[in-house]
């Protein structure tokens, strides 16, 4: 019995939700070289903008992940420095805006694929077909 990928792990790859093998992306978040998403897997051939527009919805997500990171960063400045002045918070805060920008865009996108689209399925046998290539 072969094992299967779990969510988990396919999000933190960046792996296709249908297949969990393909890659959604081409490059680092933080490379010199500009990420980029691809338009279908290149292992299952699903094709990832499910409909014309669909990805506005990761800004939501991406919205949501941005929130979470500044309050964190914020409470942690607090807690180290003590400060009442809002420009060294405005300071770390938009440090920490640019820092996780290119984290937040591919993980929007992954966690809106994976967990919040119900059309899209898992399917194990792309999984399976690939063990068995490479026995």
């Amino acid at each position: 019995m072969p094992t299967h990928t779990s969510k988990i792990k396919a999000i933190a790859a960046s792996k296709c939700p249908k297949c969990r093998v393909g890659h959604m992306f081409v490059g680092s978040p933080y490379g010199m070289k500009k990420q980029r998403m691809n338009d279908i897997c290149p292992h299952c051939g699903f094709r990832f903008e499910i409909e014309p527009g669909y990805f506005y919805a990761a800004m939501y997500v991406s919205y949501g992940l941005s929130m979470a990171q500044l309050v964190i960063v914020g409470l942690l400045t607090y807690e180290f420095t003590k400060s009442e002045s809002p420009w060294v918070y405005l300071a770390v805060l938009l440090v920490a805006i640019a820092v996780s920008a290119p984290f937040n865009y591919r993980y929007s996108r992954l966690i809106l694929l994976h967990y919040l689209t119900p059309k899209v399925k898992y399917d194990p046998k792309y999984e399976d077909e690939l063990a068995k290539t490479d026995s």
